[in-house]
C-alpha cells in the first residue's frame, strides 16, 4: 500500500464493517489516522439501551474484566465514568465475589483488580455514543458488507448492499472487519485469490440460559457476584450458573450446560436447572428474587480463532479484530475485552507506524493476535476437558503439551483460592491486565509454596448478603 498522503484534494478513508463494540471501538482507533471513517451496520441502533438483532448475545450475562476497561478508557477518556453514572457496577475481583470453582470456595481476598458489571446494551449505547460522536465519523446503516474491493495484493475499498436493496461502491485505504461471528472474511479472502487463513476450533455446545430479575427488598446495593461452576475433571457434562449485578437495582442470571447438560427456554424449568449445580446459592437467590423477563438462550459459544497474521500472502488495507478473528466461549467473560485491547493494539499500531504506512496491517494483524492470544489459551485448554467437545486444533499447546500445561493450571488455581499472592497474580492474568508468562517467573513460583488460609467450606457470604437467602427461606 502507497503511504497515505493529506493533500488538497486527497481524503484518507477508513472503512469499518460491522457496529457493534468490536467495530465502534475500531473505528475510534482509525479516526486520528485518516480524514473521514464510515461504519458499515446492518443493524440498526435503538435509542435506549436495548437488545437489538445485530447482538445475538447482548441478553446475557457479560463482564468487563479491567483489561478491556482500561483499554476503553484509553481510547474513549470518561468512559467509565459514564458506565459508572448510569448504574454499572464496579466489582473487586476477588473482593467482590462468591466463586465456587471447580477446585473449591474462593476466600475474598481484597480486590487489586476489577471488573464491570451492567447489561450489555447498556455498555454498548454508552461506548457507542462515545466513539461515534465526531464530524469526520459517519454510520451507514442498514447496510451489508458483500465484498472487498482490490486485489491478493490491496484491498482498496468494499461492496456493500444499500437499505434499498441495491449496491454501492466504497473506496477505502484503510478496511477493518469487525462484523462478528458471522464475518464472510475467509470467502472474501479467497475470492480475491488468496488461500484460505487456518482456521481452530473448540466447541463444547455449551448453551446458555438467561433471565432478568429484579432484586430482592434488603438486598444490598452492593451485592456481589455468584457464580457456582463445574468441575471439568469429572468427565460429565458442565453445569454453571452466575449471577451478576446490573443498573436498575436489577440481577440478571446466566445459566448455561454443555453438550448433554444443556439447560432449557422453559421459564418453570429455570429454577430447576439452577438447583441441579454443584451448590445450591444461586438457586436460592432466583427464589429471593422476582423474574423480569421471559428465559432467553443461545447456541453461538464455540472456541475459533483464524489465523489471519499467519498468511504468507495477505494483501494492504486489510485488518480484522473481534469474534472474526477470536471468538470465545461467553462463559469465560473475555470477549468484550479482547475486542477492546485488539482495537487499542490497532491504534497502538497506527500510532507507531505514523499512519496507514505499508506493512501496517501486517503489524496491526500480529499485534492484535497477540492481544487474543492469552485469553484463547484459557478458554480453549478448559473447553477441552469436557467430553463430547468437537475440537479442531493444531496449537501444541492444546495438543501436545495439553496435559502439562492443564495440571499446572489446575495447581495454581487450586493454590489462588487459599493463598492471596498466588489470587492476585492469576487474577491480573484473568483480567487481562498481566501477561500469560507472569505465572512462570521465580517470584511466582515461589509464591505457591507459601501457605494460605484454610479452606472454605461454605459460600463466603457477608451477612447482609447472606440475610436476602434467609428471606427466601
Amino acid at each position: 500500500m502507497a503511504e497515505a498522503t493529506r493533500g488538497p484534494n486527497t481524503r484518507v478513508h477508513g472503512v469499518v464493517l460491522g457496529g457493534g463494540l468490536a467495530g465502534v471501538l475500531a473505528a475510534r482507533a482509525l479516526r486520528d489516522h485518516v480524514d473521514h471513517v464510515t461504519v458499515v451496520e446492518r443493524d440498526t441502533y435503538p435509542e435506549e439501551p436495548e437488545p437489538r438483532k445485530g447482538v445475538p448475545q447482548g441478553r446475557h450475562a457479560h463482564i468487563l474484566w479491567s483489561g478491556g476497561a482500561e483499554a476503553i478508557e484509553a481510547l474513549l477518556p470518561g468512559t467509565l465514568d459514564r458506565l459508572r453514572a448510569a448504574g454499572a457496577h464496579r466489582i473487586g475481583v476477588k473482593e467482590d465475589m462468591v466463586l465456587y470453582s471447580a477446585y473449591g470456595w474462593q476466600h475474598r481476598f481484597p480486590g487489586s483488580h476489577y471488573a464491570l458489571t451492567c447489561s450489555r446494551p447498556l455498555l454498548d449505547q454508552t461506548v457507542r455514543e462515545a466513539a461515534l460522536d465526531h464530524p469526520d465519523t459517519e454510520v451507514l446503516t442498514r447496510t451489508e458488507a458483500h465484498g472487498l474491493l482490490g486485489d491478493r495484493t490491496c484491498v482498496t475499498g468494499v461492496r456493500v448492499r444499500t437499505p434499498d436493496g441495491g449496491t454501492r461502491e466504497l473506496p477505502a485505504d484503510i478496511v477493518v472487519d469487525a462484523t462478528g461471528r458471522g464475518s464472510r472474511l475467509r470467502h472474501w479472502l479467497t475470492d480475491l485469490g488468496l488461500p484460505p487463513a487456518a482456521e481452530e476450533s473448540v466447541d463444547t455446545g455449551l448453551t446458555y440460559a438467561t433471565r432478568v430479575f429484579r432484586a430482592p427488598a434488603g438486598a444490598p446495593a452492593d451485592f456481589p457476584v455468584v457464580s457456582v461452576y463445574a468441575d471439568h475433571r469429572t468427565g460429565r457434562p458442565g453445569r454453571n450458573g452466575l449471577l451478576l449485578p446490573i443498573e436498575d437495582g436489577r440481577w440478571i442470571i446466566t445459566l448455561s450446560g454443555t453438550r448433554g447438560g444443556e439447560p432449557t427456554s422453559d421459564d418453570a424449568r429455570f429454577a430447576e436447572f439452577a438447583r441441579s449445580l454443584r451448590d445450591p446459592v444461586v438457586a436460592d437467590l432466583i427464589e429471593a428474587a422476582e423474574p423480569l423477563t421471559p428465559v432467553r438462550t443461545t447456541r453461538s459459544t464455540l472456541n475459533r480463532r483464524m489465523h489471519l497474521d499467519r498468511l504468507a500472502d495477505r494483501p494492504e488495507g486489510l485488518v480484522a479484530l473481534g469474534d472474526c478473528v477470536v471468538s470465545l466461549n461467553p462463559i469465560h467473560g473475555h470477549g468484550m475485552s479482547v475486542a477492546a485491547q485488539s482495537a487499542r493494539a490497532l491504534e497502538t499500531s497506527l500510532s507507531r507506524a505514523g499512519g496507514l504506512k505499508p506493512g501496517l496491517a501486517r503489524t496491526a494483524q500480529q499485534a492484535i493476535a497477540a492481544a487474543a492470544d492469552a485469553p484463547w489459551l484459557l478458554s480453549a485448554s478448559q473447553d477441552l476437558c469436557y467430553p463430547d467437545n468437537k475440537a479442531t486444533v493444531s496449537d501444541p499447546r492444546l495438543t501436545t503439551q495439553a496435559a502439562q500445561r492443564q495440571g499446572f493450571a489446575d495447581l495454581v488455581t487450586s493454590a489462588s483460592l487459599v493463598n492471596e499472592r498466588v489470587c492476585d497474580a492469576l487474577t491480573a492474568v484473568t483480567t487481562l491486565t498481566a501477561p500469560l508468562g507472569s505465572l512462570e517467573t521465580p517470584e511466582f513460583l515461589a509464591s505457591m509454596r507459601q501457605q494460605g488460609r484454610p479452606p472454605l467450606t461454605a459460600a463466603p457470604l457477608k451477612d447482609a448478603e447472606a440475610a436476602v437467602l434467609r428471606t427466601a427461606k
